[in-house]
């Protein structure tokens, strides 16, 4: 396992609210690559389903299971990126799946308060042992629905999921009190910064109503001692082979439509399984 990119204060804070923002995770030029494939790539588009708020807004994504051999599996693959998940797990770390969250201006849905690890219980994984990291593609705000996270709510464990419209989301009573309780934090970011947070942590977002896009692809991985004990609709341990981090821009611009590799889409409009409960998505 090698060193990462983050601080032993970094890696204390994570472990003490349940999340850190890195700013520039990510350079300019890596993550205008970014944007660009995805905004121009057709497939992503093709594989893209929506969520109902529960208000008759959607909010739009993608979801893939492998990371591939294109930019998005660079970036998921690079060794800053899954280097400082290891450390903040302390282990070796497999890819659980990958996803791009296409909050659209005027039209963009809200997420109902949840935890990751709330659906993912379902999936066979016994521990909340998982980490994600949402990696701002736009300039997230308030104005066109930032993540909203409750500070060190990962240390309140699981809580119970229901379905809300189109969403699986926390058990309100447990939110609401949870909010009296637990202070609120806007992730504000730019395009490149990197959020990681705990699987336990509630998190959501609100509507964009503003005249700007929020995209931003979130790479899920899970412990390899965490492997879950039955097959699902996301992978078990799967060795994840890394890249140096010079590869996004050596890759560049290949988009889904120019990978051969098969990162296994989960396709809502197809797989019956993924509109139960325990197969939402994000």
């Amino acid at each position: 396992m090698n060193a990462g990119k983050l601080t032993p204060r970094q890696i204390a804070s994570y472990h003490e609210d349940g999340f850190i923002i890195v700013p520039g995770f990510f350079d300019v030029e890596e993550i205008g690559l970014l944007s660009r494939a995805a905004k121009e790539d057709r497939q992503l588009d093709q594989h893209s389903f929506s969520k109902d708020d529960g208000s008759g807004a959607n909010v739009r994504l993608s979801l893939w299971n492998h990371p591939g051999d294109g930019i998005y599996g660079m970036f998921a693959r690079c060794h800053k990126l899954v280097d400082s998940v290891e450390q903040l797990l302390g282990e070796e770390v497999y890819h659980y799946h990958s996803k791009m969250i296409m909050k659209d201006a005027k039209v963009g849905g809200a997420w109902a308060w949840h935890q990751d690890y709330g659906y993912w219980y379902q999936n066979g994984v016994l521990t909340p042992d998982l980490c994600s990291v949402s990696i701002a593609v736009d300039t997230a705000t308030k104005e066109n629905g930032c993540m909203q996270v409750l500070k060190a709510t990962h240390k309140m464990g699981r809580v119970d999921h229901i379905l809300t419209g189109e969403q699986a989301g926390a058990d309100m009573e447990r939110v609401n009190e949870a909010r009296k309780r637990y202070e609120l934090v806007y992730c504000i970011m730019k395009p490149g910064d990197a959020l990681f947070f705990h699987s336990n942590l509630l998190h959501a977002s609100a509507r964009n109503d503003s005249d700007h896009p929020r995209w931003a692809m979130i790479c899920c991985y899970n412990a390899r001692s965490n492997d879950p004990y039955k097959e699902a609709h996301h992978p078990r341990y799967t060795p994840l082979k890394k890249v140096s981090d010079d590869m996004i821009k050596k890759v560049g611009i290949k988009r889904f439509a120019d990978d051969t590799s098969n990162v296994a889409w989960l396709d809502e409009k197809k797989d019956v399984s993924a509109r139960t409960l325990k197969d939402q998505a994000a």
